[in-house]
């Protein structure tokens, strides 16, 4: 394979709604250009890109895979990306790599809400794009009414640069419009003939062939005074105004085919490599800008291999077997194997160990990387996905991508104590190689909960902790971290005596308990005059109270947002302590609690639910029967926003019910936003609950 000079790399990430044919359409591809030697099957769990065991056993992308071809003396790094909405984080962080892309179009499912998502982004980066419609033998939907909806639903005008050729039903091949031509090819080789358009379609090629050139001629003002003065326009004419075209993002070429039949590979590959830009060309319309290692100012860095050295890691995969592979875009220089690298990010230096091209799971070790290229780096310790190394001398760090939030959670259990270890190693492992998990200890409800992007991505962490980690957990969903306050002032003694046979325990102290504002906190007074309660005893009762206040009278959870003053007692000179005071003053509260008119409090979520607008009206609907309270909606682009205030009780598994309400078309995001005054009917309930779950089993 040629080795990438500065216009003869690509970068393209190929994206889609799950199921489009991304997968099959990169082993078309790899297939086409030599890269394999057989066509792999999704459904076999045979392709290139597709060889982890879990996208095996689902029969989908779950992660992004790199891809490494050559066509036309030109290097391709393929990204092949997952297409599911709760993998949106592998896409987003591919196109950080990308300086193009390929979106995938099935005529069967159309454009769906992964790919709305996604397009925003391809358009906040600027990304060229090319388009491939899959699948057409299948005939299941309109390549009309796709095309209408990449018009209404993504704002783009799609150019149709190849067509289906038939012999009468059967599909046989594609026109390729701009090389005026019929191409052949089959599903089990490589191989493919290019032929004399046929005389049937010879008028339906004319007048694309028309509308291509005026699309071309517009992209340039001399071919357009060309083209206006009646002139005709070469082909390389054409390829040029294209060329220009597609990289300012006035022209969406469109290509037809079968990725599962290897028919339409040969001109998107052409067009791969004519109209999308080289790292080079893309750096010229949007150069490489970054922070200096104060982050205090701009720095821009030429991509070329002579500049100093700068990367960004996109990808990180840890396995227990080969170890830890980043991988990285070369953004500008050129990067050596086993050289001292500077993470601008951390600011710390890592020691690298070889530089790999990758071809799926076949890695190529090679001796440098120059600016532009992809490829994995093996051994880097502390980096991380989305930080850039750099040289020291020339520091630089790129902005990264703002990812998914995590928005389902579970609560796990190791299913054996001998898993503790494994359970919480591995999970810290699995968030490195994927940001968009979380994981936490909850001090309240002492659980381990592992929150997602959706089911999916949930799924497929726990089979990856099993797999990679050995570490087998139940899951169940979370306990709600409840609180208790106060309504009124109350007042209550706490007395602690205990006789034995040498000295005694004697401590005595009176408390006033005075409820707080909504998340103030708690606030300690002493108030004793005259020496009742000495004032080296003062802290331990600060401390009974601290401890008292782990585990409220109502329901047993922690009472937030009192102040507690100790304002009388009394000691014994002999018989009272530290110990003493504090049993004294967890009574006094206890006690004082049970008066002063207990109430539970939850936490309360600001959700910011997206989806479109033809669905708005069932999500606030159903949001209002959650006990939720919409703050305000607002349009944005095809979609409305609606932002409410919702318990966080009635919104754990919400990821599932919008799914249903929008057709998969809604997404969400939540934040903490206070605790709130739970309803007496609700409290009633969870206080039952708390209380039958304290309740000791009655042995069989």
């Amino acid at each position: 394979m040629n080795e990438p000079g500065a216009r003869s790399l690509r970068n393209v990430a190929v994206i889609g709604n799950r199921g489009a044919g991304k997968t099959s359409l990169a082993e078309a591809i790899l297939l086409t250009t030599g890269g394999i030697p057989t066509l792999g099957s999704v459904m076999q769990g045979t392709t290139a890109s597709d060889f982890e065991p879990e996208e095996i056993h689902h029969r989908c992308s779950v992660s992004t895979s790199l891809l490494r071809c050559s066509w036309n003396h030109t290097t391709i790094n393929l990204l092949d990306t997952p297409g599911a909405l709760s993998l949106l984080g592998e896409a987003i962080t591919a196109l950080q790599a990308a300086d193009a892309v390929i979106v995938v179009l099935n005529p069967a499912s159309g454009i769906r809400s992964e790919l709305l998502r996604l397009w925003s982004q391809v358009k906040a980066l600027g990304l060229p794009c090319l388009i491939f419609v899959n699948e057409l033998e299948k005939e299941s939907g309109s390549t009309e009414e796709l095309l209408a909806a990449c018009h209404r639903d993504v704002d783009l005008t799609p150019l149709p640069m190849s067509c289906a050729l038939k012999d009468g039903a059967q599909w046989i091949g594609v026109l390729d419009v701009v090389n005026q031509a019929a191409v052949h090819s089959r599903p089990d080789t490589a191989k493919w003939q290019q032929q004399p358009v046929p005389p049937a379609a010879e008028a339906a090629l004319a007048d694309a062939r028309k509308r291509i050139q005026e699309a071309a001629a517009e992209c340039d003002d001399q071919l357009l005074e060309q083209y206006l003065s009646g002139a005709e326009l070469s082909q390389a004419d054409v390829l040029k105004g294209l060329r220009a075209g597609v990289q300012a993002g006035t022209i969406v070429p469109v290509y037809m085919g079968s990725a599962l039949k290897n028919v339409g590979t040969v001109p998107l590959l052409n067009a791969i490599v004519d109209l999308l830009p080289s790292p080079a060309d893309r750096a010229e319309r949007r150069p490489l800008t970054g922070q200096d290692a104060d982050g205090g100012h701009e720095v821009t860095r030429p991509a070329t291999a002579e500049a100093p050295f700068s990367a960004v890691i996109f990808k990180t995969i840890i396995d227990p077997f080969v170890g830890r592979l980043s991988y990285v875009r070369v953004a500008s220089g050129t990067l050596q194997a086993d050289s001292l690298l500077y993470n601008g990010t951390r600011k710390i230096k890592e020691k690298s160990g070889h530089v790999y091209q990758l071809l799926g799971k076949k890695h190529t070790a090679v001796a440098t990387a120059a600016a532009g290229d992809i490829v994995a780096i093996g051994k880097l310790k502390d980096a991380q996905t989305g930080d850039t190394l750099c040289d020291e001398q020339h520091p630089i760090v790129y902005p990264w991508a703002a990812l998914p939030k995590p928005v389902l959670s579970f609560a796990i259990e190791p299913k054996s104590s001998a898993d503790i270890d494994k359970v919480s190693l591995g999970l810290h492992k699995l968030i490195e190689e994927d940001p968009t998990l979380g994981f936490t200890r909850n001090a309240d409800t002492k659980e381990m909960v592992l929150s997602g992007t959706g089911q999916l991505h949930l799924d497929l962490a726990l089979e990856k902790l099993q797999r990679k980690y050995g570490a087998e957990v139940v899951i169940h969903t979370p306990k709600i971290p409840y609180r208790e306050t106060i309504r009124a002032t109350a007042q209550a003694q706490g007395k602690y005596k205990k006789q034995t046979g040498g000295h005694g325990q004697y401590g005595d102290c009176w408390l006033e308990l005075t409820p707080s504002s909504r998340g103030e906190g708690f606030a300690f007074t002493n108030r004793v005059v005259g020496g009742v309660i000495p004032r080296n005893f003062i802290p331990a009762v600060e401390k009974g109270v601290v401890e008292a206040m782990l585990h409220g009278t109502l329901a047993g959870f922690p009472v937030v947002d009192v102040r507690v003053a100790v304002y009388d007692g009394s000691y014994h000179v002999v018989d009272s302590s530290e110990m003493s005071f504090k049993i004294a003053a967890s009574m006094a509260f206890k006690k004082a609690m049970e008066t002063a008119h207990p109430v539970l409090l939850e936490p309360m979520m600001t959700v910011e639910v997206e989806a479109p607008a033809v669905h708005i009206g069932a999500v606030i609907g159903d949001l209002n029967a959650r006990r939720g309270r919409i703050l305000h909606v607002e349009a944005r682009g095809h979609a409305e926003i609606v932002k409410a205030l919702v318990p966080l009780s009635e919104i754990m598994t919400y990821t599932t019910t919008l799914n249903s309400l929008t057709g998969g078309g809604g997404s969400y995001v939540m934040e903490l936003a206070r605790y709130d005054e739970v309803p007496r009917e609700v409290a009633t309930k969870v206080v039952e609950e708390a209380k039958a779950s304290k309740q000791p089993v009655a042995a069989h």
